[in-house]
């Protein structure tokens, strides 16, 4: 049977022009958040099975791509449930991991620590444009920083990095989780329901009101209960000031709503008087995050032109105590570093300041000294900044010098034997 030479289901090759671009949005990321003190890590693309399925992940726990045990350890014929032959997992993100890798390594490591991770996750998904089951994530994350600085250091880092690659009038919305469930819990939702209620009151972009009435009821949820939770939603409509509005007409949960609230007023002006790139802070008390592990602040990047997020975060205190039982203030952002590529690429994106790109076509025959002579030829040029191309001229040069100007080239030089015995 002929193998294949396509790539597997919802994994792409990624060609020159693109890989180009990623690698000059990395170079960005890196030396940017290298500025706000945030160091490279790399965890281990695998965890055990256990560490992803702990009802953290939300969602992408339905979407792992599970690995088999291997050699005398899996038996398929005696396997009476899943852990008897599965015992690892291919990471779906980039936080569970990095939470492992501090709980392991947190004596070696200095506090607050201000963790940079670039690396691919897998995720089983349905592919389509813009999704992929392989991609590249890329997470800032703070151990250590219980106050609001924590948030504060991730969202300017984040947005200055964004504004450098060339992004202008986006918005950061922003919430906390402990908002969310005060307004659940002040409409009469139990605490067991918040996580199905919010993933429902996520799609309130797509679906509106109505239609998150409409899921709820249809989840079971009682009419009374439903209707004055939008109530809520509707009265923030026609508020002025959203976060006041809230605070406001959860008066009985003062304890707490004041703290969050006053919370989010503090990371939004902070955010404000020292940001460089051109956004906005948004609060959004329909913003959920998918992620049941958040605790308090949540964010998303969103380019409202584009009706698309670009990222998101927020703090998730308990998951640490999960690995070590003591519990650690944790904090992090994640840019949508595929999203980014794609709206780079389709916009036509340049990578600025790169070298003049020559190609040197050298004709069949040259060879001995005379080669010699072009290869120095070349290594003069690039030690003074050029990019050079030293490839033997094709039959169909014309057709050759197309393709190598697609690719970036802008100076071709021909050698000849003849020219080149002279």
């Amino acid at each position: 049977m002929a193998l294949s030479k396509k790539p597997v289901t919802g994994m792409r090759d990624i060609l020159p022009g693109e890989m180009q671009i990623r690698d000059y949005v990395i170079g960005v990321i890196k030396e940017t958040y290298g500025k706000f003190g945030f160091t490279s890590i790399e965890a281990p693309c695998m965890e055990n099975i256990a560490n992803l399925t702990n009802k953290q992940g939300g969602e992408n726990e339905k979407l792992i791509f599970k690995v088999l045990k291997r050699g005398e350890k899996l038996n398929v014929a005696q396997a009476q449930e899943e852990g008897d032959v599965v015992d690892f997992g291919m990471r779906y993100d980039l936080t569970v991991p990095l939470v492992r890798y501090y709980s392991n390594n947190a004596a070696q490591l200095p506090s607050p620590f201000k963790a940079l991770q670039i690396g691919n996750v897998w995720r089983a998904d349905r592919p389509q444009k813009g999704r992929y089951r392989q991609f590249t994530q890329c997470d800032i994350d703070i151990f250590g920083e219980a106050s609001n600085l924590a948030e504060i250091e991730l969202i300017l880092a984040t947005t200055t990095t964004l504004g450098r690659i060339g992004f202008k009038d986006f918005e950061i919305r922003i919430n906390d989780r402990q908002l969310l469930k005060a307004m659940a819990a002040d409409s009469g939702f139990s605490e067991e329901a918040y996580d199905s209620v919010f993933v429902t009151l996520d799609k309130m972009d797509k679906i509106g009101t109505d239609g998150v009435r409409a899921e709820l009821l249809e989840s079971g949820f009682a009419e009374e209960i439903v209707d004055k939770y939008l109530e809520l939603y509707r009265g923030l409509e026609q508020a002025g000031n959203g976060l006041q509005y809230v605070v406001e007409k959860l008066g009985g949960r003062q304890a707490q709503v004041s703290p969050a609230a006053e919370g989010l007023r503090e990371i939004i002006d902070s955010v404000n008087a020292a940001k460089t790139a051109d956004f906005r802070m948004v609060f959004d008390p329909t913003l959920v995050r998918g992620m049941s592990y958040y605790t308090g602040p949540i964010f998303e990047v969103s380019i409202p032109g584009l009706g698309i997020s670009c990222g998101g975060g927020g703090r998730y205190d308990k998951m640490v105590g999960k690995f070590t039982g003591k519990d650690v203030p944790a904090c992090g952002f994640s840019i949508g570093f595929e999203r980014i590529i794609l709206l780079l690429t389709e916009s036509g994106f340049r990578v600025p300041d790169t070298p003049k790109k020559i190609a040197y076509l050298v004709e069949k025959g040259v060879e001995g000294q005379a080669m010699a002579d072009v290869i120095a030829k070349a290594q003069a040029a690039r030690e003074s900044g050029e990019q050079v191309l030293v490839v033997r001229m094709n039959k169909n040069k014309k057709f050759q010098k197309e393709q190598l100007t697609a690719e970036g080239y802008e100076e071709f030089v021909e050698f000849y034997r003849e020219a080149l015995k002279n």
